[in-house]
């Protein structure tokens, strides 16, 4: 008996591990007593989930906007070269023959009429 006196023991309360194992940390007394703080980090981790699914919804659809402006970029670079090459003399005289309109250059230049 006396070497049980002589050790010292450890209380069931004091050991974390011990808690843990018997469930004692999550209890009804744990959540009454600190609910407050259970509610604020519940509220931030909501907060947080959120803001990532709109900050990455909204990260696609600048992707997809800037994907959609480079093609119609191209495209308008491209329809202005089609229209820069039809407004030269030799493409539009090729058009016009093209046509059978019988219009042709003038060989002349215009009179210019004065009056006096």
């Amino acid at each position: 008996m006396a070497e049980k006196k002589n050790k010292p023991q450890k209380k069931k309360s004091d050991s974390l591990l011990l808690k843990a194992l018997h469930g004692k940390i999550l209890s009804t007394d744990f959540f009454a007593r600190n609910w407050g703080k259970i509610l604020v980090v519940m509220v931030m981790l909501l907060i947080y989930i959120t803001n990532k699914y709109q900050c990455q919804t909204r990260m696609e659809t600048i992707q997809s906007l800037t994907r959609r402006l480079e093609v119609v970029k191209t495209e308008s670079i491209r329809e202005r070269s089609t229209y820069m090459s039809r407004t030269r003399e030799s493409e539009m005289q090729q058009l016009v023959d093209s046509m059978h309109l019988n219009l042709h250059i003038q060989e002349r230049p215009p009179y210019q009429i004065s009056y006096k």
